[in-house]
């Protein structure tokens, strides 16, 4: 028995030691034990970008099993997830939890940026770690949008004709736009094929790509504190394990979550869709978009000799750009003076948000 276990032993050093020197794995170690987080009354905030990072696992894991019987096309589409959902053990569940996570990844998503914006945590040097970040959050945002198309229902197919009509009145791109969105001048099976391919590879690789560059410069510029707390002397904790524990607790609690959900509210299917219906009432699209639809149904139709639907869209760009190059404008808070008016903003913007997506809802 001991000369057994002595071989077994050996045999897990060797592949040890054999991994270690084509990985680096003993080097990653040391850096998660040597790396600190910084104790302070505002830390509850760090944990969200680790439960997006779970929660994205959970997209990846969940929407690998459903495509392995989903079938993008117009003809079968509907039929296929319908199948996922009466025929496949446990399809129901997988469906239901990949939605709900996909809802609760965008969550976090919001909570996380703007935890990271009122602790001015993207100043110098972390501006392009903020960048990254803002940009992950516009893909997790067209994913959703990708995906709500997926199953092919009356009211997916009728939310992704308005969205996709929105995208083109952009001046100038707004055709091009259109057509390169749909596959063609209407919402066909082209779209859907289309909306598939964008879901299941060309944004899962812009992701991984951009998280790879996100987390490298998370792990190499550290936590940052608020600015009324720099310079102070604070306690810290070990990342490895004291920090990746309570991690570990809270994607176990996420976990618990996501099955109390799915299982007391299934996420529906709906009726299949039929291009020559006409528009469901009411409709409207998923919450973490109706901010926008909203803010555009009560613009004017003109605003001066201006189409106002185009000045809305515009005004939405815009702003989303001014998002992405914060770091760059708020030149105070990387000098380390304060910078009351992006507060302000970034105020204005959550009450914004939060009483338009309201609005919008029971509105």
């Amino acid at each position: 028995m001991t000369t057994q276990t002595d071989k077994f032993a050996s045999s897990a050093k060797a592949l040890s030691l054999w991994l270690d020197e084509r990985l680096g794995i003993d080097a990653l170690a040391k850096l998660a034990r040597k790396k600190e987080v910084p104790v302070h009354r505002h830390e509850i905030w760090y944990y969200f970008g680790g439960m997006t990072l779970f929660l994205f696992t959970v997209q990846v894991a969940t929407g690998i099993l459903l495509l392995l019987y989903y079938r993008p096309s117009a003809e079968n589409a509907f039929e296929s997830v319908q199948y996922i959902v009466t025929e496949v053990q446990f399809g129901w569940l997988i469906r239901s939890i990949h939605s709900w996570s996909a809802n609760l990844l965008i969550a976090t998503l919001f909570i996380h940026m703007f935890s990271v914006y009122f602790m001015k945590a993207y100043r110098k040097p972390r501006e392009l770690t903020w960048v990254t970040g803002v940009i992950l959050l516009f893909i997790a945002l067209f994913f959703g949008f990708s995906g709500y198309l997926l199953p092919w229902n009356k009211l997916a197919f009728f939310a992704t004709k308005v969205g996709t009509d929105i995208a083109g009145v952009i001046p100038f791109v707004g055709d091009f736009m259109l057509k390169f969105l749909r596959g063609g001048e209407d919402v066909t099976g082209a779209t859907l094929t289309r909306f598939f391919g964008f879901h299941v590879a060309v944004l899962p690789a812009l992701t991984t790509a951009l998280l790879v560059f996100h987390l490298i410069m998370v792990q190499k510029l550290g936590m940052s504190v608020p600015p009324s707390l720099e310079g102070k002397e604070l306690k810290t904790m070990k990342f490895f394990p004291n920090f990746i524990l309570r991690d570990l607790i809270g994607w176990i609690l996420a976990i618990g979550v996501l099955a109390a959900l799915s299982a007391l509210f299934p996420w529906e299917l709906g009726e299949k869709a039929d291009p020559f219906a006409s528009a469901p009432a009411g409709i409207r699209p998923e919450w973490y978009f109706l901010f926008a639809f909203q803010t555009l149904k009560l613009i004017p139709a003109k605003i001066l000799i201006f189409d106002g639907e185009v000045i809305g869209v515009l005004a939405f760009a815009i702003g989303g750009l001014f998002w992405l190059l914060v770091p760059f404008l708020d030149k105070a808070s990387s000098q380390g003076r304060k910078s009351p008016i992006f507060t302000v903003i970034g105020l204005i913007v959550v009450i914004f948000i939060a009483a338009m997506t309201v609005y919008g809802y029971f509105g």
